[in-house]
């Protein structure tokens, strides 16, 4: 099996350069002891938490100036960590978390290649009720509603830890299945609003989808 081949790219956010190591396309693959398999991830879904994608661009832009004094951060599903490394770049007190067998270690050399201290990091699964992550003040994620089965999981996941007061982004390139999300979120007490990002000269292509964001208790 031929080398994984990366693509090392900065990203700009306004006074701030960040640093990333990513799979070079979505053809790389490595899974030679089985672990990604044994998880159920195909080939095929093997190498998509290695890209980076538009959302988690939009998501790392919108977290470039989010207020996040004094608040505790959990990034789920971070992939390459773009968000994550972002916040520890400011100073956040972030968790990152992925399913995915590989995420913690692209975090690992993305938090070292940005001289950030270490990032805490969780392999999760959504139905773990007993990871011992605690709870947040702030969560975020992007692409995370591909699979409609999974959003009763996904939206339990985050309200299991999410404090009483909390905020929630989630950056959804347009799956269609924001909707039924929303619902969930809204039965656990939340309020949802919704737009687009206001500048997305950054990417190559027009951003089609939307912020979800989701407010619970006092306002930031």
């Amino acid at each position: 099996m031929a080398a994984l081949r990366y693509l090392y790219q900065t990203l700009e956010f306004e006074d701030l350069d960040i640093h990333i190591r990513s799979l070079r396309d979505a053809n790389q693959f490595s899974d030679d002891l089985g672990e990604a398999e044994g998880l159920g991830i195909s080939s095929a879904q093997w190498s998509l938490f290695g890209v980076l994608w538009s959302s988690s661009e939009v998501l790392a832009h919108e977290m470039a100036e989010y207020e996040i004094e004094g608040k505790r951060v959990l990034e789920v599903g971070c992939g390459v960590g773009l968000s994550s490394v972002l916040l520890n770049a400011r100073g956040a007190d972030i968790t990152a978390t992925d399913y995915h067998p590989e995420a913690g270690n692209f975090l690992a050399v993305n938090s070292e290649l940005n001289g950030g201290k270490k990032i805490p990091y969780l392999r999760a699964d959504w139905a773990d009720s007993a990871n011992g992550l605690g709870t947040f003040d702030l969560i975020i994620g992007s692409d995370l509603l591909y699979e409609r089965e999974h959003i009763d999981l996904l939206s339990a996941f985050i309200n299991r830890h999410a404090k009483q007061n909390c905020e929630v982004v989630v950056v959804d390139p347009g799956r269609g299945n924001h909707a039924v999300f929303s619902k969930k979120m809204v039965t656990f007490g939340y309020k949802h609003s919704q737009y687009q990002p206001d500048c997305s000269a950054y990417l190559q292509k027009p951003f089609k989808g939307q912020i979800l964001r989701y407010q619970r208790g006092e306002s930031s």
